[in-house]
C-alpha cells in the first residue's frame, strides 16, 4: 500500500516486508522513488520508544529533501513491533498494530537487540542486517547506507555499530542523536559512584556479561565499533529539564547516570571518551542548535546534515 507522508515530508512512502530467518517478517516505511536509477544512497531512520516510524520516516524524508538529495536518496524506517498487551505502552499514532507475521519485541527489548518474542532465530539486529541486505540488492547502485536512530532508536544505532553485521558490499554510515543511554566498551565512566554501582559494566550499559546472542565477544566489537563510520547528534535543549526533553522517557538508575545527567551531557561525555579512548577523532559531535528531544527538529536540521548524508 502506498500513503503520502505527513504534510512537509513531500514524500510518499510503502509498507514493505523483509523475511526473517525464523519464518517471521519485519515491515518497513519506504519511499517511492521517482526514478530508482537514480538511487545512489539509502538512509534508514530507526524508531524511537514509542515506535514511531512514521514520525522518524519523515523527518528523514524532510532531511534529504532540504539537504537537495530527495531525488537520489531512498528513505527507509522499520517498525519492531510488540505484542498487544504492550501496544499501548509504546504505541505512536497511526501506526498500524502488529500483524500475524511480524516478528515481536518488547516495548524496551529492541533497542538492545535482543530476540523476538516469536522468533528466537532472529534478533533485532539481524533483523537489520536483513533490512540493509534486502535494500542494497533492490538498489545495488547505492553507494553508501546510512543507519541513523533518534532516541531509543540512537541507542539501537549505538549498540549496532559494535555488533551489528550489515553486508560488506557497501558502506555503512551511522548516526547516533540523543540516546538516553549508551554501551561503554570498557569500564571507563566519566561520573563518580562506580563502586556502588553494583553491574554497572554489564550490557547495555558496558560489555560484561554479554548475552551469547549478540554473537560477538567484547575485544571484537569494541574494535569493530573503533573503525565504524559514525557520528554522533545532541539537539541543544535535550536537557531533561523542560517540557520537549523528554524526561519521562530518559533512561535512569545509577548505571545509566554514571554518563551524565541528561541527555546532551550524556552525548558530550562519550564523544569526549570515543576521541579519547577508541576512534581518536574519527566519529564527531555535532551540538544540533535549537532542538529539544524532537526527531523532526533534529534530522531536519541544517546542522545535522554532514553527519546525515556525507561531506557535500
Amino acid at each position: 500500500m502506498t500513503v503520502p507522508a505527513r504534510a512537509g515530508a513531500a514524500m510518499e512512502r510503502q509498507t514493505a516486508l523483509v523475511e526473517l530467518p525464523g519464518g517471521k517478517s519485519l515491515s518497513y516505511f519506504v519511499s517511492v522513488p521517482a526514478d530508482p536509477a537514480k538511487i545512489s544512497a539509502i538512509l534508514i531512520g530507526i524508531q524511537g520508544y514509542t515506535r514511531d516510524a512514521n514520525r522518524t520516516f519523515d523527518a528523514a524524508a524532510k532531511a534529504a529533501i532540504e539537504a537537495g538529495h530527495g531525488q537520489d536518496t531512498l528513505i527507509a524506517a522499520p517498525v519492531f513491533q510488540v505484542p498487544a498487551d504492550d501496544a499501548p505502552t509504546c504505541h505512536f499514532r497511526n501506526m498500524p498494530a502488529a500483524g500475524r507475521e511480524d516478528a515481536l519485541w518488547r516495548c524496551g527489548s529492541w533497542p538492545d537487540g535482543s530476540p523476538a518474542l516469536n522468533d528466537r532465530a532472529v534478533t533485532s539486529f539481524t533483523a537489520a542486517d536483513a533490512l540493509i541486505a534486502q535494500l542494497v540488492r533492490q538498489y545495488p547502485q547505492a553507494r553508501v547506507v546510512t543507519v541513523a536512530g533518534f532516541s531509543a532508536g540512537g541507542q539501537f544505532v549505538q549498540r549496532y555499530a559494535a555488533f551489528g553485521s550489515p553486508p560488506g558490499s557497501v558502506k555503512i554510515r551511522y548516526v547516533v542523536a540523543d540516546p538516553g543511554s549508551f554501551v561503554y566498551l570498557d569500564s571507563f565512566r566519566p561520573g563518580e559512584g562506580v563502586a556502588a554501582c553494583p553491574g554497572y559494566d554489564d550490557w547495555k550499559y558496558g560489555l560484561k556479561a554479554l548475552p551469547a546472542w549478540l554473537g560477538r565477544p567484547a575485544a571484537a566489537a569494541r574494535a569493530h565499533y573503533a573503525v565504524a563510520d559514525l557520528q554522533y547528534l545532541e539537539g541543544s535543549l535535550d536537557t531533561g529539564d523542560t517540557r520537549k526533553a523528554g524526561r519521562d522517557l530518559l533512561a535512569t538508575g545509577c548505571q545509566a547516570e554514571l554518563q551524565g545527567r541528561y541527555r546532551v551531557d550524556r552525548g558530550e561525555n562519550y564523544a569526549a571518551y570515543d576521541a579519547k579512548m577508541l576512534a581518536h577523532g574519527r566519529h564527531g559531535l555535532t551540538i544540533v542548535p535549537g532542538c529539544g528531544h524532537n526527531v523532526a527538529c533534529v534530522f531536519p536540521n541544517p546542522a545535522a546534515r554532514r553527519a546525515l548524508f556525507g561531506p557535500d
